[in-house]
């Protein structure tokens, strides 16, 4: 946005006084209040510089770099492009390698034993499971545990402690997505749409500013919590539940942490404040997505000012000896005390923690008294696979890039970093590589396509970096320095174009590699249309006289060439009009189709034109 405005003025050579006007949310009260507290805009200077170098970054290393890579790895007469990206080719390789890990992971198979054990007040449910590095491989010996389990009695170590869990953190646009697809299957850019339709929809405006990019609230808006729970315990959905005096969580383990914004332009996603007076009719304007998505944000704003969850955790064990070493059987029990801010979600959970030990309600017990086990079983398990990534954790892996980073030093600056891309450029990414035949869905799940996994075989063979999502995060790292004043825009700059002329070099040595650039099915479409286009032209031109890039010149100041009047220029192959390639009697089909079930009119030349069938089937098909 500042880059936007800083445009827009240095184009009308505007020297006049500027003031700038910040504001989360869009209803007329915000907006009068954030006119109420302009800023000069000289003091948003480094918001400026840090969009310009972003800019740059982008134009100088994916244009100079998709350019190399198409002209260096692709085989002479292959057609089609390698597209490269500073956030978009590490996103690839984030699936790419998800995706070989569950290929060339191997299960191992172990075994657990279960077994009852009966006390003075009851039975309860006991198991032999070490810990991953220790598991049993043996069925033997999983076998010898169980016979000597069988009938042992023996002392009970018992530990009872009162625990509390504080509630989650609040929404930003990440933890919006992961949330939104695990519970109803959406993908990222959806949820940014229904979250877009709630912050500026006509009528609604019901939330504040949805590509936010921390979860903290600044600790003047402390004073705004008595309103809004006030406000949202009237509605239907939230009357039963009983808040009471909020609960004021401070610093970077709680929610209203002021550190925790800065270098950020925008703080959690939350009820508007200012349209809390008018909420019902606003209300009945949603869809019932936004109403999903709406009553979610609520959930998370009144849990994280209601008291912890209270619980007493019991933890049971008995040993039992046997050759090489005793065999701990283990119970946990949980027993809830108060649930505080879990009465918001009810059967919903708001995050996953990971998988736990089972958990169950154990009977009355006491450190050393007797238990018996009877009846124990060996289970047989089985390794598995890390999961595929919906587009809702792929959102988080890029946000939370430091975790493919191997050197600790490296690794730990990381944490304190952002990320790859940025809370209103991810969604586009993912689309991005999915429009370019790279990324598939698979049900809920986002897989790479045949093509996506040569180009980064290829990348990863001969420049690493290039998929590397540690290399782009240390690059946003340094991006979001810009902001915070601790490093030069053009240092920035600088250093990306010299990485980008490092690359282009390595490229250039390379042998060209066949890649296919498409699945199979899109495969054979344009494989026929470049058939026929070949047959015109003479199949023995080269699809492309294009070079490499030069080294980047010294920036300058330059006009649009069209107020220059320079006109653009003709390729040195171009011949004239040649005659448009039919589209495939498929894709015909298809537009009639598509066409007769939504009432469309389909555009003239459709049946004679590839492109214009091609555009009409893009637009309407999704």
């Amino acid at each position: 946005g500042q880059l936007i405005g800083q445009e827009i003025l240095d184009h009308l050579a505007y020297r006049g006084r500027v003031q700038r006007a910040l504001f989360t949310a869009q209803d007329p009260k915000t907006l009068r209040q954030a006119f109420a507290q302009l800023k000069p805009n000289g003091d948003l200077r480094p918001l400026y510089e840090a969009a310009v170098a972003r800019q740059q970054a982008d134009q100088i290393f994916n244009l100079s770099l998709t350019r190399t890579a198409t002209k260096t790895l692709l085989s002479p007469g292959v057609r089609g492009v390698i597209g490269i990206g500073r956030v978009k080719t590490p996103t690839l390789g984030i699936i790419c390698l998800r995706e070989l890990e569950i290929r060339n992971f191997r299960p191992e198979d172990y075994f657990e034993i279960a077994a009852t054990a009966t006390a003075a007040a009851g039975s309860f449910s006991m198991r032999h499971a070490p810990a991953a590095n220790r598991r049993i491989t043996d069925r033997a010996r999983a076998e010898a545990i169980a016979r000597a389990a069988a009938g042992h009695k023996g002392p009970l170590g018992v530990s009872v402690e009162h625990r509390r869990q504080v509630p989650p953190r609040l929404l930003d646009l990440p933890a919006l997505q992961k949330t939104c697809s695990q519970r109803w299957g959406w993908n990222a850019d959806k949820t940014l749409s229904v979250a877009q339709e709630l912050y500026d929809g006509d009528g609604k405006k019901l939330i504040t500013y949805p590509r936010a990019e921390a979860r903290y609230l600044s600790e003047n808006q402390i004073g705004d919590v008595p309103t809004i729970v006030g406000a949202l315990v009237r509605l239907r959905g939230f009357a039963h539940i009983e808040v009471g005096a909020p609960v004021i969580r401070r610093g970077k383990s709680g929610h209203f942490y002021d550190k925790g914004l800065e270098g950020v332009a925008h703080h959690a996603v939350i009820p508007n404040m200012n349209v809390l007076d008018d909420l019902e009719p606003r209300l009945g304007r949603l869809s019932d997505d936004e109403k999903r998505l709406f009553a979610l944000i609520c959930r998370s704003y009144l849990a994280a000012v209601m008291p912890d969850y209270e619980y007493r955790q019991t933890i049971a064990t008995v040993s039992v000896p046997v050759p090489g070493g005793p065999a701990e059987f283990r119970a946990t029990g949980h027993i809830p005390l108060r649930l505080g801010w879990k009465t918001v979600y009810g059967a919903l959970l708001p995050e996953k923690d990971g998988e736990g030990e089972p958990e169950q309600t154990l009977p009355p017990l006491s450190d050393g008294e007797a238990v018996t086990l009877t009846d124990p079983k060996v289970e047989a398990k089985r390794t598995q696979p890390p999961p595929r990534y919906s587009e809702g954790t792929l959102v988080e892996a890029m946000q939370n890039a430091w975790r493919f980073v191997k050197d600790p030093g490296l690794r730990d600056r990381l944490k304190e970093a952002k990320g790859i891309g940025t809370p209103a450029t991810r969604a586009e990414i993912i689309k991005g590589l999915k429009r370019q035949s790279l990324l598939a869905a698979d049900g809920k799940f986002v897989v790479p396509t045949s093509a996506g996994l040569q180009i980064f075989e290829l990348l990863r063979g001969v420049a690493p970096s290039l998929v590397d999502p540690a290399t782009t995060a240390t690059w946003e790292m340094q991006l979001d320095d810009i902001v915070s004043r601790r490093t030069d825009f053009r240092v920035v700059i600088d250093g990306i174009a010299a990485m980008a002329g490092q690359l282009i070099e390595v490229l250039r040595g390379t042998p060209a590699s066949a890649v296919d650039l498409s699945p199979a099915a899109a495969a054979a479409v344009r494989g026929r249309r470049q058939s026929r286009a070949a047959a015109r032209r003479g199949s023995s031109k080269e699809p492309s006289a294009a070079r490499t890039p030069r080294q980047r010149r010294s920036a300058k100041h330059t006009q649009p060439t069209a107020s220059a009047g320079i006109a653009p220029q003709k390729s040195p192959h171009h011949s004239g009009k040649t005659r448009a390639a039919p589209p495939t009697t498929k894709m015909v089909a298809y537009a009639k189709s598509l066409a007769g079930n939504k009432k469309l009119k389909l555009p003239p030349g459709y049946a004679q034109d590839f492109e214009t069938c091609r555009r009409f089937l893009d637009q309407h098909s999704r």
